[in-house]
């Protein structure tokens, strides 16, 4: 008889980041509401006069995007070429698909459905936000969902190192052009600096750092002692993170509480659409469960943390399109939760298909 293999769960923190993000929102709500001076102060702090990049939460946010980089190995790129229908489907899904969207949903909904509860101007804030959002693919989490859907890790770790490297040139065309069809003005010079101070700085910094440590100290020494110590960095820098941004969202938060709930429902469709197309195609192209079910989750899920620094630089901490962002840190973790169950209940679809 066949051992039963226990189901396999998230580490504690990842299991309730829903609660913890909740608890940010109560613990900066009532901080910006307590000091406003204070977070006034707070928020209108700059590296430089008109570079727009907040400085207590650009610290804290490269602090959450340096290690995530730590884990890109680029030299796992060379294995792909005999397996590229997974690849291919992922890349297709994030980049030709997954923005243009949710900029369709984001202008339905925030500009016309929801008119009667949105201001104008607010709602094209909204709108921008959402599509910083799904204009960038998931980094971190992706390898806690492809855990949990006994998903391939190498194959799994090629796929974001792609998108990672695709992320470098085409974000932020990909936001000014959907943001223009918006009708939403967005700084190049802003966008760009953005880029290079939240994608292409840390990916260079972990690259550097990891073929370093890689050599002088080896594989294992790299995996089990020297990335552990960056996790605890990392959670304390997204919960201080969010607790800022819900401080400097503490008005919106408080007049405009309903505006949470409409952000979610676009978030929602364009999760569940994007996640049953990629698995279907997958499907469809004969590719393995364990490369398709992670394919599906990065196809679905958002790197939340560069878009709440792109939105916070462009637009600022108070902003609309940073609130927008910050709902999708919300949601994200239930509703991939859900995705998971769904790929993990269906892996007999997979069983009859070859290597992709």
């Amino acid at each position: 008889m066949k051992p039963v293999t226990p189901p396999k769960r998230l580490d504690f923190f990842e299991r309730y980041l829903t609660v913890w993000v909740l608890l940010c929102m109560v613990a900066g709500v009532a901080f910006g509401r307590m000091w406003p001076g204070l977070t006034s102060t707070l928020s209108h702090l700059e590296f430089s006069r008109g570079s727009q990049v907040n400085v207590p939460i650009g610290i804290l946010l490269w602090l959450m995007i340096y290690p995530m980089m730590l884990k890109v190995d680029f030299g796992a790129l060379a294995g792909i070429a005999r397996r590229p229908r997974g690849l291919m489907v992922t890349l297709f899904v994030n980049w030709l698909v997954k923005p243009f969207s949710m900029a369709l949903l984001a202008w339905f909904f925030m500009q016309h459905v929801f008119a009667r509860w949105i201001d104008p101007e607010t709602a094209k804030n909204y709108t921008a936000g959402l599509i910083i959002l799904a204009a960038a693919p998931c980094t971190a989490m992706v390898f806690v969902w492809s855990y949990l859907t006994d998903g391939d890790p190498a194959y799994t770790l090629v796929q974001v190192a792609v998108n990672d490297l695709i992320m470098l040139f085409a974000f932020a065309p990909i936001v000014m052009f959907l943001c223009g069809v918006a009708d939403v003005v967005v700084p190049p010079k802003v966008l760009i600096t953005s880029v290079v101070v939240f994608i292409v700085i840390p990916l260079v910094a972990g690259w550097l750092t990891r073929t370093l440590l890689l050599r002088s100290h080896g594989a294992e020494w790299f995996e089990r002692s020297f990335l552990p110590k960056f996790h605890p960095v990392m959670i304390s820098a997204l919960l201080l993170t969010l607790v800022l941004i819900f401080a400097f969202q503490a008005e919106n938060l408080t007049t405009r509480w309903i505006a949470v709930i409409l952000l979610a429902i676009p978030i929602l469709i364009q999760v569940y659409f994007n996640s049953s197309l990629t698995y279907l195609l997958m499907r469809w192209l004969k590719v393995p469960h364990n490369v398709a079910s992670p394919g599906a989750l990065i196809g679905a899920s958002n790197f939340f943390e560069l878009a709440v620094a792109v939105a916070i630089t462009i637009f600022g901490p108070s902003s609309g399109a940073a609130l927008a962002c910050v709902v999708g840190v919300l949601v994200e973790v239930p509703v991939m939760l859900s995705v998971c169950k769904v790929c993990n209940g269906t892996r007999s679809w997979f069983e009859r298909t070859h290597p992709a």
